[in-house]
């Protein structure tokens, strides 16, 4: 519309709306927050509220749609949530001392990234990440701006770029390059990522070490740019960022963690069921985070996961003082949430209220924690900062029984402050003194019916009827003349209404004035109060540990520098959980110095998978320092592990099953060490029978010969077994059945050697299909079965049999057909021990073309 036409409000609005092309705004005017044209339109779709409009009568109306600014916080949520921005304007005036147009200005903008102050709170951390890039490697930054914490990376990648997000589970990405097409539409098409671009970078010398890497610093300012953009403050509780590497920890890949349910069930989204579910004993909402920090970053330091074993090993061994311990803890507030909202300049008399609460349980704790007597705890101790002076001052000042509203008063306790004392002094007895003043007035005057009103016109006065007006004193005045009566005052009156109309008005502004006060006393306090919150969240994720290995009987894991794998009665911890310690068949796992590789064979349903998570568990929780649900456990420190189980197509970037299990496999035998875990179950399924066993077998050789990495490999393809004659560093086991009057019983439990056969039709059965279904199946898996018999494998391939007659015809044509001798050549040429997984594909590319 143009400008002409609109109204000053309008005119400003559009001016600030500009500013914000991306983003909702929020428009304060009165008691709501409006939204004009398309922004209404569409929030109105999407919060379900009424679309009006402004000048209805004109030609062109203007969509109008509001929401109450009190209960503003709900909307904004639905915004975000959807992964949109929202940006506050408030009115920056009184409208009654305004003159033309209110002056309003955007204060926050609140995005995916960016939520500190959701209706819906949440333990989890919420991540905002910045990335930039100078061509060849990526600085990666992230920050909860909720708690404070701050740090950066530099990746080699695209690929680990995108793992570190989705590990993070983060909603915003800022950018600070020129992102291509390719990646963008990875980032917001696949991952549904809000991408938003800063390229101006924020110098803060306070939190950034000018030492870390330029790729670091520069991720780093453009994510606080951005930052102090949206939140138009400054963010004392912003802690100094800190450097990490990935090989200062257990590295997994999203993919990894997802398949092997770690802080939630791949299957449902939800905690229950996951190892995080299992583990989490804690008491405060800190110590929740740091679990799932421990859990999503175990450690490869021997010294620290012995730290974190010792301490564990204390609280055992002390039930009766880690119960006063876990009890202490239960009256603990999230302490660096609470000091964001003191930063943000959101806190509340509750707010400090609970931080007080908690600092007076801190001296609780840290006796308790000498109690033990053990000198492990010594560090946690001296970590524990009890703040007296702080704990006293809130105690003094803030009323235990205040509200979370600051500017309706009673929020201060009284003795305080000597002013506000008198006010509250005034108010108290103001109605008495008026009482007193009233029959005093009404004796010395003779009127018996005298009394005193109250309206806010005329304030205090004498109300005196016409009969009543020849016996008024002297002393009083004319206020007001009715029709049957007068109103009058006395100086006396007029005093006492002065004071108590003063003490009404002031008393709240006053109380405000000493709370803002005490608010910013507690902002100097912050990074000591961090400080403690670290410390109360590791002694609360230590004391969760602890419960959980007593509870389950949980022994401690020892490592050794060997390779070897000695799990004694291993179970995997959240299945065992969740069936009951009674069910639950427990497997033992060896893997001496020489032996890498464990190819596994064995029906569908009997535990292969849970065998290999298993192991998996169980590294993982040893080297977060946690003990372990097995009788006895030795292992290495690994330094990464890399999975595929289970089969799945990403639907959203287009891949197959197979594409993913060919990627997943890519990634693991182009990173993995001979220090690394690998779990392969099912590799190759997803192609062709040939295909898929040339590619296993490829990939087993590839590993043993030239990796190392301890490997667990469950497989259908009962040729593979073969390998263990040629690879010195192979073995053979099995998942054992029990099969009876053609009745098949899955016994779970692993054992030395090969499987027989597969049991596929069995699995079958058990599933439901039909009688006479299952019977054609027996017949035909016979005659295939006959067929192959009649096939030498020394034609075939070791790693190869016939999957029908028509193949088997086929093959017996390559001694016969002198126009298959070029397939012959070719197959008799390929060194197959030594082919990497893409000099495998390429040659099977090639006969099928000769083909």
């Amino acid at each position: 519309m143009p400008s002409e036409k609109l109204s000053p409000g309008m005119q400003q609005y559009l001016d600030v709306k500009k500013e914000y092309p991306d983003a909702f705004l929020l428009f304060r005017m009165g008691d709501f927050y409006e939204l004009f044209y398309d922004d209404a339109v569409e929030a109105a779709q999407i919060l379900e509220i009424s679309l009006t409009s402004r000048n209805k009568n004109a030609d062109q109306p203007i969509p109008m749609a509001g929401v109450p600014y009190h209960s503003a916080q709900q909307y904004i949520d639905i915004l975000v949530e959807r992964g949109h921005k929202v940006a506050i304007a408030e009115q920056m005036e009184d409208p009654k001392q305004a003159v033309g147009v209110v002056k309003r200005e955007v204060v926050q903008v609140i995005t995916p990234g960016t939520v500190v102050d959701s209706a819906k709170p949440d333990s989890a951390n919420n991540f905002l990440v910045a990335v930039d890039s100078d061509g060849t490697s990526f600085g990666l930054s992230y920050m909860d701006l909720s708690t404070g914490e701050f740090y950066a990376t530099v990746l080699g990648d695209f690929f680990s770029v995108r793992s570190e997000i989705m590990n993070l589970k983060a909603r915003e990405v800022v950018i600070g390059y020129s992102l291509s097409e390719e990646d963008a539409h990875i980032l917001t098409g696949q991952m549904n990522l809000l991408l938003s671009q800063e390229q101006t970078r924020l110098e803060a010398p306070h939190l950034i070490d000018g030492s870390l890497s330029p790729l670091e610093i520069s991720a780093a300012e453009k994510l606080l740019q951005y930052v102090q953009q949206t939140q138009k403050r400054e963010l004392s509780h912003l802690q100094p960022l800190i450097h990490y590497e990935f090989k200062n920890y257990l590295q997994m890949s999203y993919t990894s963690k997802t398949s092997l349910d770690l802080l939630e069930n791949a299957r449902t989204g939800k905690k229950h069921g996951s190892l995080y579910w299992l583990l989490d004993k804690t008491k405060t909402a800190m110590g929740m985070r740091l679990l799932r920090s421990w859990i999503d970053r175990p450690l490869v330091n021997p010294q620290r996961i012995l730290e974190r074993q010792n301490i564990i090993q204390v609280f055992l061994d002390s039930f009766f003082e880690r119960s006063d311990l876990t009890d202490s803890l239960k009256g603990v507030y999230d302490i660096e949430r609470l000091v964001s909202r003191v930063s943000f300049g959101k806190a509340n008399p509750k707010d400090l209220l609970q931080l007080g609460h908690t600092l007076a349980q801190v001296p609780l704790i840290k006796t308790i924690l000498g109690n033990f007597q053990a000198s492990e705890l010594d560090k946690i101790i001296e970590q524990l900062d009890t703040l007296p002076e702080l704990e006293s001052l809130i105690r003094s000042a803030v009323d235990p029984d205040a509200a979370a509203v600051i500017t309706e008063g009673n929020i201060i306790r009284t003795g305080f402050d000597e002013k506000l004392d008198n006010y509250r002094r005034v108010i108290r007895e103001g109605t008495g003194w008026i009482a007193d003043i009233e029959s005093k007035e009404r004796e010395a005057s003779g009127i018996t019916n005298l009394k005193i009103d109250y309206n806010r016109k005329d304030g205090y006065y004498f109300h005196v009827t016409n009969s009543n007006l020849s016996l008024v004193p002297d002393h009083f005045f004319r206020k007001a003349t009715l029709k049957n009566s007068e109103r009058f005052g006395t100086a006396e009156l007029a005093k006492i209404e002065g004071e108590m109309l003063e003490a009404r008005e002031e008393s709240a502004n006053l109380e405000y004035e000493i709370f803002m006060r005490i608010r910013r006393q507690v902002e100097g306090y912050i990074s000591r109060l961090q400080n403690l919150a670290k410390a109360i969240a590791t002694v609360d994720v230590l004391q969760s540990l602890a419960a959980v290995a007593e509870n389950n009987h949980y022994i401690r894991p020892h490592f050794n520098n060997k390779q070897k794998i000695a799990v004694e009665n291993g179970r995997h911890a959240v299945i065992e959980t969740v069936m009951g310690a009674q069910e639950y068949i427990p497997n033992s796992i060896s893997l001496d110095e020489e032996t890498h590789i464990q190819l596994i064979t064995g029906p569908n349903m009997s535990g292969k998978s849970t065998y290999m998570r298993q192991l998996a568990l169980t590294v993982i929780m040893a080297q977060m320092g946690s003990f372990v649900a097995a009788d006895q456990a030795e292992l290495p420190i690994f330094d990464a592990i890399y999975t595929r189980i289970g089969a799945a197509d990403d639907l959203i970037s287009g891949q197959s099953t197979f594409m993913v299990e060919m990627m997943e496999a890519n990634q693991a035998l182009k990173s993995a060490t001979a220090n690394s875990l690998i779990l392969f179950d099912e590799l190759g399924r997803g192609t062709a029978t040939y295909d898929g066993m040339a590619l296993a077998q490829s990939i087993i050789e590839y590993i043993h010969n030239n990796i190392g990495a301890k490997t667990m490999f469950a497989t259908h393809y009962h040729e593979l077994t073969e390998l263990a004659n040629e690879l010195s560093h192979l073995v053979n086991v099995h998942v054992t059945t029990l099969e009876k009057n053609g009745e098949v019983t899955f016994l779970h439990k692993i054992a030395d050697g090969p499987a027989d056969k597969s049991y596929g039709i069995h699995v079958a059965k058990i599933a439901g299909l039909p009688d006479a279904l299952l019977e054609r199946a027996d017949s035909i898996l016979s005659n295939l079965e006959a067929d192959a018999a009649h096939i030498p494998l020394s034609e075939i391939g070791a790693s190869a049999s016939p999957a029908s007659p028509a193949q088997s015809e086929q093959l017996s044509l390559f001694a016969e057909e002198s126009a298959h001798q070029a397939v012959i050549q070719k197959l008799k040429s390929l060194d197959a021990v030594n082919l990497t997984p893409l000099e495998a594909l390429n040659a099977l590319f090639e006969l099928q073309n000769l083909l």
